[in-house]
């Protein structure tokens, strides 16, 4: 009995946080990738990435969390922003630095992955993140919010078309049953 009701108070919660990972996920991976794909392809800088791709495991290992250690206090600082009541220029400042830390450590990390891998401690961890992303996107949650995301241009389609844009005769009305 107390199981089923647990199941009941976690599986909104579930879908809840599945919604808020999705969301952050899409925006900012979403963003990050093609930005990430855009400089390797404009802005080869050789000699940055022959020197990044030469460094040993550890020295790799350091160089991967410089833009995390750099661009992570940003959040303070968009917290504090967003304190004194600029909630735009908060926002615009936890976006910019979340996704240039991204495009940062996802070009870092296709140029050091093979090294970082050699790592055993790094190897475990992004092993066990990898499988805990499996795990998520393989949820009952994960599904059904990625369902609603996938599908949402087509329902506000809908709606707009319900608006006042379609054909009303068919639509009931207050007075027919």
């Amino acid at each position: 009995m107390e199981r089923v009701a647990m199941k009941q108070i976690l599986r909104p919660i579930s879908y809840l946080l599945a919604a808020i990972y999705l969301c952050v996920d899409l925006i900012f991976a979403g963003i990050a990738r093609p930005i990430s794909n855009w400089i390797a392809r404009y802005f080869e800088m050789r000699r940055l990435r022959g020197w990044i791709r030469s460094l040993p495991p550890y020295p790799s290992l350091a160089l991967f969390s410089v833009p995390v250690i750099l661009l992570e206090p940003i959040k303070f600082v968009a917290a504090y922003i967003a304190a004194t009541g600029n909630l735009i220029v908060a926002a615009i400042t936890f976006a910019f630095g979340e996704l240039l830390k991204l495009v940062l450590i996802e070009r870092l990390f296709d140029l050091t992955r093979e090294k970082l891998m050699k790592i055993s401690a790094f190897a475990w961890t992004y092993g066990h993140y990898v499988q805990a992303r499996e795990w998520i996107m393989q949820s009952e949650a994960w599904r059904a919010v990625r369902s609603l995301s996938q599908s949402a241009p087509e329902r506000i389609k809908s709606w707009r078309t319900l608006g006042g844009h379609a054909d009303n005769s068919s639509r009931p009305t207050l007075h027919s049953r």
